[in-house]
């Protein structure tokens, strides 16, 4: 039996909402997304510029969520530690650090002659 769309979505939030109360660095990257909109505003930025944002934003947190997945997945299937479960919690953080990494450069590039504006 299929499960009515609104299943779907509540799942899928449902999902979000428990990444955001049980992991710290989602609610960190949630402030930080709060601020760079902020920014964002503030600084009027381009409908390109918006997207670049949008993308990096997007690409933390799809990571960030499938980092919490893969790390609930070994954590069940293996509570006591393993080399193995060690490495895949560790690269799964790996793509959230990468992705991070990316969401700086795009905030660097897209608000640094802004913020040097503010100063000249």
């Amino acid at each position: 039996m299929k499960r009515p769309w609104s299943d779907t979505f509540r799942v899928a939030i449902s999902g979000i909402l428990h990444a955001f109360r049980t992991e710290r660095n989602m609610r960190v990257h949630g402030a930080v997304t709060i601020l760079v909109i902020a920014m964002g505003i503030g600084f009027g930025i381009s409908v390109s510029d918006w997207l670049w944002i949008g993308l990096a934003i997007t690409l933390v947190f799809t990571a960030e969520l499938l980092n919490t997945a893969v790390e609930a997945a070994v954590d069940l299937s293996m509570p006591s530690k393993h080399p193995i479960a060690k490495i895949a919690k560790d690269t799964a953080a790996g793509a959230v650090f990468v992705t991070a990494v990316f969401a700086v450069i795009v905030g660097a590039v897209i608000f640094f002659y802004p913020v040097v504006n503010l100063f000249w």
